[in-house]
């Protein structure tokens, strides 16, 4: 499956994978911001914004490997790897999949842990509300939660911009994610696994995977370190993405030193 990307800058490759039920849309200010210090490579996973959704059964394994394939295609052996929510669970399965692909590691707003049955028994009905009756689901039961208080208060422009990329995701595209996350296992095996740098991220104000949920993963890597984004909720990048960009460059500098190499 060839994923449909948007890169910018130079240097380290950094690949970020986004949020459910978004698109790579959702890392402008990144792909801003990061591209002076390293090469941002922002694909749209399978089924959402440019890429297909392919007939495969609904799995983030198969999300994983696309990704190893899109190294293959950009000619880049390891890369810094990180995602946000569901680009974080995809990020773990390649983590996983493919750890001699793996430099470090970035994990915003997501959690190790597997859904317990009352949430996966949720991802279920939505996917079949939304093939059922299309996105207005989407924007009553998911998108309240992706924002966080101040955002909801204070941002309008930001709410707008993320409520109209939930209710542009293709409804196959969002049933399939929803069966490929509830289907997932938990990673806290491959955390502690990990043998490279680790950096957490999440939102002071995310509901959704909360600063437990963050430290949980902290503590089961051999170095994990947690940043929390004031004023901000479960889309962390996209309600405060100066200060993300901050921690994103903070981690690299400190970790991988001159970057543009």
């Amino acid at each position: 499956m060839q994923l449909y990307t948007r890169s910018a800058g130079t240097g380290i490759p950094v690949v970020l994978l986004h949020a459910f039920p978004l698109s790579s849309a959702m890392w402008l200010a990144q792909r801003e911001g990061l591209a002076k210090v390293c090469r941002v490579i922002t694909p749209d996973l399978r089924g959402f914004g440019g890429s297909r959704l392919g007939e495969d059964e609904p799995s983030l394994d198969l999300m994983a490997d696309d990704v190893a394939r899109l190294l293959d295609e950009e000619g880049i052996d390891r890369a810094v790897v990180g995602g946000l929510s569901m680009g974080g669970y995809v990020t773990m399965a390649f983590c996983r999949r493919h750890p001699d692909r793996v430099l470090g590691v970035i994990l915003a707003d997501t959690k190790a842990a597997a859904d317990p049955p009352q949430a996966r028994d949720n991802r279920e009905r939505i996917a079949q509300a939304v093939l059922s009756g299309g996105n207005d689901v989407l924007v009553s039961d998911v998108l309240p939660a992706l924002i966080g208080r101040t955002t909801r208060e204070r941002r309008a422009m930001v709410f707008g911009r993320v409520k109209g990329l939930v209710q542009s995701a293709p409804p196959k595209a969002v049933a399939w994610a929803q069966r490929a996350m509830a289907a997932r296992s938990e990673s806290f095996e491959t955390l502690t696994a990990l043998k490279v740098p680790l950096l957490i991220i999440v939102g002071e104000e995310d509901e959704l995977t909360p600063a437990a949920d963050a430290d949980a993963m902290a503590q089961a890597a051999p170095i994990g370190k947690v940043e929390i984004i004031p004023r901000a909720g479960h889309l962390s990048a996209v309600e405060q993405p100066e200060a993300f960009n901050a921690a994103v460059i903070e981690f690299l500098k400190a970790e991988f030193g001159g970057m543009r190499r």
